[in-house]
């Protein structure tokens, strides 16, 4: 339940301040981690969503001109999204909102040895995750 929580408050952070989700954000973060750009299929798998979530979200965001979408320039196959300079002005603005709230809403909740006790929880779920599901490419930023 506080993982909800926490997401919801962020999201309402996110869409009040700059009208995005939190989806929409990381979408953002992430494209910006990339040199600006990623494989649709590489960013749903990074952002452990399905590819048609991922589309539509992408899309909507390309509307707003946050992103644009090409075929990949490597096969043709493949589409890429690529950060667009309002995208990365949004990035800009809206990073400092988010890690306040983080800091606030989680960081400045915790104490050091937390952090520890849920970096080994959370090291033990994604080396069972990975070891049950060999077949899934684990992307990390």
């Amino acid at each position: 339940m506080g993982t909800t929580l926490l997401f919801d408050r962020l999201d309402d952070d996110l869409r009040r301040d700059f009208d995005i989700s939190l989806t929409e954000y990381e979408i953002l973060v992430r494209l910006s981690e990339r040199d600006g750009q990623m494989r649709m299929a590489q960013l749903a798998d990074a952002l452990a969503h399905s590819r048609s979530r991922v589309t539509h979200t992408v899309a909507r965001m390309e509307k707003a001109g946050l992103v644009r979408r090409s075929s990949s320039p490597e096969d043709g196959r493949g589409i890429v999204a690529t950060l667009t300079d309002k995208g990365m002005d949004l990035l800009r603005r809206a990073a400092p909102v988010h890690v306040r709230g983080v800091r606030e809403h989680l960081v400045d909740l915790a104490g050091e040895e937390d952090f520890a006790a849920l970096g080994r929880v959370m090291g033990a779920v994604s080396d069972h995750l990975v070891t049950a599901h060999p077949e899934m490419e684990i992307r990390h930023p």
